[in-house]
């Protein structure tokens, strides 16, 4: 195969600029000046910033408030990728097999991927409103049973089932595609040596899916990380008492609610550094598993 290559240079500047422009200004200049607030301190009534070195950290990390938004963090992300996960594989599984309707039924599965993040909280809200949604009916029958306005489990426990829902489509369609990529040859053997459907998903695809799982694993927990800000702000609020101000939503809320910037923008640097070791961890220890055929 002969390899391409341009006679001037100045063509595949051209070419690649306008992507390199993007990324200088939507990636690294947003990341330079996070780091340069992270470090300063803004003085009273403007006049500059004060070089503060890691003042603005070790505040952050003596903050109570501030472990609690990254353990509840951490709890959303974990319950959220293993929820939409879970729920995508049943469905992606069903898809396979072909079943009357299905190509109608993977259509569906997939349009919901295209609903942004504050109109899925919006949908649920209405869902899980205690005295005007589907989940009055659930009071009706049993009273102060669900309350997600006053109780702090129930609004965690009602985020994580909208940010679920948000990342089932996603992992429906990789899942999806890496069912159908495994040879029909495996499976059919498999089902001429008496193999039922369980054990051949158990034995033959799931461990043919591992590169699909890892994929979708770093993805979803990146993503429940960093795009739950939508889906909070419509929901929650953060509320309440705080049960559910995540990472992200508690740096816009001390950014433009507070007019704390310096310690913002230390957050967003010490939520992109525990992305960044969630993934190494990841590509370090749970890569080892993964079988690539």
């Amino acid at each position: 195969m002969r390899r391409a290559y341009f006679k001037n240079n100045w063509i595949a500047a051209l070419v690649v600029a306008p992507q390199l422009l993007i990324i200088f200004i939507f990636f690294y200049w947003p990341s330079s000046q996070a780091l340069y607030w992270a470090f300063t301190l803004e003085q009273p009534w403007g006049g500059g910033n004060e070089w503060v070195g890691l003042e603005n950290f070790i505040f952050l990390l003596s903050d109570d408030r501030y472990w609690h938004s990254v353990r509840i963090s951490v709890i959303y992300a974990l319950a959220t990728t293993a929820l939409a996960m879970g729920m995508a594989l049943i469905l992606a599984l069903f898809a396979d097999r072909q079943l009357r309707g299905y190509k109608s039924f993977r259509i569906g599965l997939i349009w919901p991927y295209a609903v942004a993040a504050p109109a899925i909280g919006l949908a649920f809200r209405f869902i899980f409103n205690p005295s005007a949604g589907v989940a009055s009916y659930l009071n009706y029958a049993f009273p102060d049973l669900w309350n997600p306005v006053m109780n702090g489990s129930h609004a965690m426990t009602m985020v994580i089932i909208a940010g679920a829902w948000k990342q089932v489509s996603y992992s429906f369609i990789f899942f999806l595609a890496g069912l159908q990529a495994i040879p029909r040859s495996l499976t059919e053997a498999a089902a001429m040596d008496g193999a039922r459907p369980l054990r051949r998903m158990l034995d033959v695809q799931l461990p043919l899916l591992t590169p699909t799982f890892f994929f979708l694993l770093v993805i979803n927990i990146t993503d429940s990380f960093t795009d739950s800000f939508g889906i909070v702000d419509t929901m929650t609020s953060g509320g309440p008492a705080r049960a559910t101000n995540l990472m992200v939503y508690k740096i816009y809320e001390d950014g433009f609610r507070g007019l704390d910037y310096s310690g913002a923008a230390a957050q967003s640097i010490i939520l992109m550094v525990l992305v960044i070791a969630l993934t190494f961890i990841q590509f370090r220890y749970i890569e080892r598993r993964v079988h690539y055929t």
